[in-house]
């Protein structure tokens, strides 16, 4: 956790663009062999708790208190705008990353990359 304060840091003293972060086109093509599965979900969730709400808030509204300091803030995951996204976007924008958002290529399973993306579905206003 310290590194997150670290890296959060850093980017409020240097900044970063507010520019719209979009997955390239192909990652539209990827299909969540796991989408409605309700263990998938429970594992999603879990991980969830523990990887991410430390930035995107408990119930996903970009409200942790990690983020508050980040720029860009984190997304408010229960939104249309970000629902609107495929399932494949979301599991690039896991899998790689953009500061002050750590990459989870390496952390994250490709199992659980999409057990997080079936979680993310069921957050909604």
């Amino acid at each position: 956790m310290k590194s997150a304060f670290v890296i959060a840091f850093l980017i409020f003293i240097g900044g970063i663009s507010q520019d719209k972060w979009k997955a390239p086109p192909e990652a539209d093509k990827l299909k969540n062999p796991v989408a409605g599965q309700q263990e998938a979900i429970k594992g999603g969730k879990k991980i969830f708790a523990t990887m991410c709400a430390i930035c995107h808030g408990e119930k996903g509204k970009g409200d942790g208190v990690a983020g508050a300091a980040l720029n860009p803030k984190p997304t408010n995951l229960i939104t249309a705008t970000f629902h609107a996204q495929s399932d494949g976007a979301i599991f690039w924008k896991i899998t790689e990353g953009r500061a002050p958002m750590a990459s989870y290529k390496a952390t994250l399973s490709e199992e659980k990359r999409w057990q997080l993306v079936s979680y993310l579905r069921t957050l909604k206003q």
